[in-house]
C-alpha cells in the first residue's frame, strides 16, 4: 500500500459483492476479505444496531484478527450473510486454530431496509447466507490494483 485515505479500501484485502442481480431485492450484500487477519474497530450507533461478533473487535477478547468483515442490507434477516463468508472462507482453509478445529472470525453489520422496496418475498429461508458466500467468491477474484467500484455496480460479465 502507498498511501492511507481513511478509505476501506486501505486494507489489504478485497470487497466483492455477489455476481448475480440484487437491485429486484432492493438489497445487497458486501464481504471485505483480508490477506490476512486483520485488526479491527467498530463504533456502534443508533437505536437498534445489527451486528454480529462485534464483541470479538474489542482488543480485551483473544481473538487477535478478523479474517473478513460482512456489510448487508435485510436488517437482522441480513446477519446470514456473515454465514456465508464464513463458510467460503473455511472453504478456503482460512480461519483461526483452536485445537483441531478451524474457525473463521467473521464480523458483520446490517441496515435496515426492509421497506425501501423491492421483493422480499424470499420464502422459508431469506437469501443472504448464500449472497455472503457468492460476494467472498467475488472478492477472490478482484484484483487488488483495480479501482473501487463504486454505486450500484452491475455483475461482470462471465
Amino acid at each position: 500500500m502507498s498511501e492511507l485515505r481513511n478509505l476501506i479500501t486501505d486494507v489489504s484485502g478485497r470487497a466483492g459483492r455477489p455476481r448475480f442481480k440484487m437491485r429486484a431485492w432492493g438489497s445487497g450484500v458486501t464481504a471485505v476479505v483480508f490477506d490476512e487477519p486483520a485488526v479491527g474497530s467498530i463504533d456502534i450507533r443508533g437505536g437498534g444496531p445489527g451486528t454480529r461478533e462485534t464483541a470479538l473487535l474489542d482488543p480485551a477478547q483473544t481473538v487477535s484478527g478478523i479474517d473478513a468483515i460482512t456489510l448487508s442490507g435485510g436488517s437482522a434477516f441480513g446477519l446470514d450473510a456473515a454465514s456465508g463468508v464464513q463458510a467460503w472462507l473455511y472453504e478456503q482453509g482460512r480461519g483461526l486454530v483452536v485445537g483441531t478445529a478451524r474457525v473463521p472470525i467473521v464480523p458483520a453489520a446490517i441496515l435496515f431496509d426492509l421497506l425501501n422496496g423491492g421483493g422480499k418475498q424470499w420464502g422459508r429461508y431469506p437469501p443472504y447466507r448464500e449472497l455472503g458466500h457468492a460476494a467472498a467468491a467475488a472478492a477472490a477474484w478482484i484484483s487488488r490494483s483495480a479501482a473501487p467500484a463504486r454505486g450500484w455496480v452491475p455483475p461482470p460479465s462471465t
